[in-house]
């Protein structure tokens, strides 16, 4: 929304047509004689090509094997996990990985092995002795390498190909020396070393976190393009489609300043196999009929879309090469459609029933590995007893590889049984960093002559007067104040912080945090991004996997289902399923609305706190807000940020000092009682604190019941420990929340309180939560959310008799079980 973006009607309006360019397929047409009198290649060179495809066909073929028979080569082993193989694409994966030097990062899909060991083989490659050795002996303690050097021999590049071929290997089959220490497994295996992240179970679910991964690199200005490798038929997946695009929005060449402008660098490689498990997107599933048309429909350069034979390796390096220049001139992102073929099924328990056996049969006569070697012998490269001593000493690595990975004395599994086990202690990375780079931020003023930044040193820092009478609102810091103290003082620190969303630049943010920032920031640093909710979460998960800390907004909570598989599967595992190597400092502001009725009113922080290796908060006061956005901000882990519409402009009223001016942090999952009581405890999460208080206080006035609130601040992590000393005060608790009921985190806590504290309680927890309703309008929605009345009733019915109440609508034991017959 830039006011010098000018919307002119006589231009929009105006007749014409678009034109597009030709898009090249398949125009590689070079030999390797041709290559070798161009002097394009050595014939070491051209061996070493070959050399890695056929050992990635040697170790999937073994994976296949195991899979099918349970056993290699005689010796036995069960392999329970999955195996998706890429057995007929190895020329892609080596072509594609051959000029990539380890600055230059792939993200790959469930079908990543041969990605894994293509990579890796070439950065072995590049790489010195000593570098090999020191990325060897670091790599989580040297775990790996001790597993491989007992009986290596040679020079260090054979010892560095053991090692990458025993840590996938080692992996793959969940043992602890693997490359993510057996938690990750076949389907999410990497090796950060060498450029190789995270590959994604998740069909298309690199499409948008390669983005967020091109974009650290852009934005922090680092080496090496990013590279997404995908599956064809991912181009029907909604994340594919929002990364693209996010990473084409035109700002990047257009409004970003002169040191960062340029499009992103990346290659997104969809990696053509023609099948999405059994569906054939051309002629059946989709429509494109070339996928790489699809870069017309993106950018006015096409994303330099083009078809490459992905069964000549000399043609996907060819190609490699020259988008890489491309990118390197400012002009990407690049798309490719490259072509190859899988000759196994989807994965080994695939009969492949959904092709002809003569298909598969018609690609074998071109396989690379017989086509390409063929052609090294007929341009006097080799002989055949070249290859067949070759793929001799490749089988000996693959079978070395195997005997150490299956050996549970060599290469035990993680025991998870034990309290503080492996899996324990990855779940999160609890650390505290204060900028996760050096340097000094990027920033158009000096903080102290921010306009908010002034404005704000007029205001009260407390909502109360001298008196402890209350102040007006507009005259008091207030929780959107509060938040944007903590986050412009991050801005100032930590130079890789970046924020974006919908309507953050300008705007100032949907609801005014963000007033000031843009005067401060670069665009590079706070932008808009599209209205892609999975894109935007999902770029950020990339952002943080490469080194960075984002900072992302969804407008309103209820959009988090556009977005839920980068929340769900991606923003809370990768930390856990790296086995600790990498962090998520992510932080996901997440606003609940009220009075838009039921699909911009919705509380789900039970959604965000029912998935493991989320960190979820509420804060409910400005103190508790500036607080713990500091301590979510220098965290490591990923948190979600949930901040009430209802409250935005409430000022502090429990602290008589007010909001600090300066820094301070609130630890992540303590919580703080607000009114000290011995008769009740009630346990309330975000907004409803202030209608627990109003309850709280009806209930003194008129019963004599002094009710202890406990607000829970955070709902993941949480320690119980000052409820459990509450209740074993007043021996009664109730639990207040807007979420919906059913199957919310309040229902949680009490079961929890009952387990901790049974002995202790003269009644069981009761929960009141908003009905189970969709969200009604604004003008009856003290209806459906919890208000001080209900939180009374519920006393009444549940707790402890009131003496001369009626209550304001029926809650009791009968009404509870109508509500749960009917589902309501």
């Amino acid at each position: 929304m830039p006011k010098n973006i000018m919307i002119v009607p006589e231009q929009a309006r105006a007749k014409g047509q678009l034109e597009f360019n030709p898009i090249p397929i398949n125009q590689y047409d070079r030999s390797v004689g041709d290559e070798l009198a161009a002097g394009r290649f050595t014939a070491e060179q051209l061996m070493r090509i070959q050399r890695d495809m056929m050992l990635i066909r040697a170790f999937e073929g073994m994976l296949d094997t195991v899979k099918k028979q349970g056993n290699y080569q005689g010796i036995e082993y069960n392999h329970r996990g999955p195996a998706h193989l890429s057995i007929g694409q190895e020329a892609t994966a080596v072509g594609e990985a051959y000029l990539l030097s380890i600055d230059d990062h792939i993200y790959g899909s469930h079908r990543s092995h041969g990605e894994i060991l293509a990579k890796g083989l070439s950065a072995i490659e590049q790489l010195d002795d000593e570098a090999l050795m020191a990325i060897m002996r670091g790599y989580f303690d040297g775990q790996c390498l001790k597993v491989v050097e007992k009986d290596a021999k040679g020079p260090v590049k054979d010892l560095a190909i053991d090692f990458l071929v025993y840590g996938a290997l080692a992996e793959i089959f969940g043992r602890e020396p693997g490359f993510n220490k057996g938690l990750g497994g076949s389907m999410h295996a990497f090796f950060p070393p060498f450029g190789v992240y995270p590959n994604n179970a998740i069909v298309g679910g690199s499409g948008d976190i390669s983005v967020g991964a091109a974009l650290f690199k852009k934005v922090n200005r680092r080496p090496g393009i990013v590279i997404a490798n995908i599956g064809d038929a991912s181009a029907g997946c909604g994340p594919v489609w929002e990364g693209l695009c996010f990473a084409t929005m035109d700002q990047f060449k257009k409004l970003w300043d002169e040191v960062h402008r340029g499009g992103l660098p990346l290659i997104v490689n969809f990696i053509n196999n023609f099948y999405g498990m059994g569906g054939q997107p051309v002629g059946e599933t989709m429509g494109f009929e070339v996928l790489a048309r699809l870069g017309a429909g993106l950018t006015p350069d096409q994303m330099h879309a083009e078809r490459v034979d992905g069964y000549s390796p000399l043609a996907m390096i060819d190609a490699i090469e020259r988008k890489k220049k491309v990118i390197e001139a400012g002009d990407g992102p690049v798309l490719l459609d490259t072509v190859t073929y899988r000759f196994s099924g989807h994965s080994p328990s695939d009969a492949s029933s959904y092709r002809e056996k003569t298909e598969v049969e018609a690609w074998q006569q071109f396989d690379p590995l017989t086509t390409f070697g063929q052609s090294l012998i007929d341009a006097g490269v080799c002989t055949q007893a070249d290859l067949d001593a070759m793929q001799q000493k490749i089988d000996a690595v693959i079978l070395s590889a195997y005997k150490k990975a299956i050996d549970l004395d060599i290469s035990p599994r993680a025991d998870l049984i034990p309290a503080e086990n492996l899996l324990e202690r990855v779940m999160f990375s609890d650390q505290r960093v204060e900028k996760l780079a050096e340097g000094e931020p990027d920033v158009l003023m000096p903080l102290e002559d921010n306009p908010r930044v002034r404005q704000l040193a007029n205001r009260s820092r407390s909502g109360l007067d001298e008196n402890g009478k209350p102040r007006p609102k507009s005259r008091c810091i207030g929780i959107r104040d509060a938040l944007f103290e903590a986050i412009i003082d991050r801005f100032y620190t930590d130079p890789t912080l970046v924020a974006y969303g919908e309507e953050n630049r300008d705007w100032g943010g949907a609801f005014a945090v963000y007033r000031g920032l843009t005067e401060a920031l670069p665009y590079h640093r706070l932008f808009n991004s599209p209205i892609s909710e999975g894109a935007i979460v999902g770029t950020a998960v990339g952002y943080a996997l490469e080194g960075g800390r984002a900072l992302v907004e969804l407008m309103y909570c209820d959009f988090m289902g556009r977005a839920g598989d980068e929340i769900f599967n991606q923003l809370a595992k990768w930390q856990s399923m790296s086995g600790g190597l990498l962090k998520m400092p992510v932080v996901l502001r997440v606003s609940v609305g009220s009075k838009y009725g039921a699909q911009h009113s919705q509380d789900w922080t039970s959604m965000t706190a029912h998935i493991p290796g989320l960190k979820v908060v509420f804060p409910a006061t400005p103190y508790d807000a500036k607080g713990l956005m500091y301590s979510a901000l220098l965290g490591t882990d990923p948190v979600v940020f949930f901040e009430s519409q209802r409250i935005y402009d409430t000022p502090e009223l429990f602290h008589p000092e007010g909001v600090p001016e300066g820094a301070y942090e609130i630890p992540i999952g303590e919580p703080d009682v607000k009114k000290q009581g011995s008769d009740i405890t009630i346990l309330s999460i975000g907004a409803t604190l202030y209608r627990a208080l109003e309850a709280a206080q009806t209930l003194e006035s008129q019963w004599g019941l002094s009710c202890e609130v406990i607000d829970a601040r955070s709902i993941v992590p949480f320690n119980y420990g000052k409820v459990i000393e509450s209740v074993s005060k007043t021996r009664k608790i109730l639990l207040t929340s807007d979420a919906c009921e059913r199957g919310s985190a309040l229902q949680t806590m009490a079961a929890t309180i009952t387990n901790l504290a049974f002995d202790e309680l003269d009644a069981p927890p009761v929960v009141v939560g908003a009905r189970n309703w969709i969200t009604p309008a604004d003008e009856v929605e003290d209806s459906f959310f919890p208000f001080p009345a209900d939180i009374i009733d519920a006393v009444h019915e549940h707790i402890l008799p009131l003496k001369g109440h009626r209550p304001a609508r029926p809650c009791n034991r009968e009404e509870l079980l109508r509500r749960n017959r009917l589902g309501v």
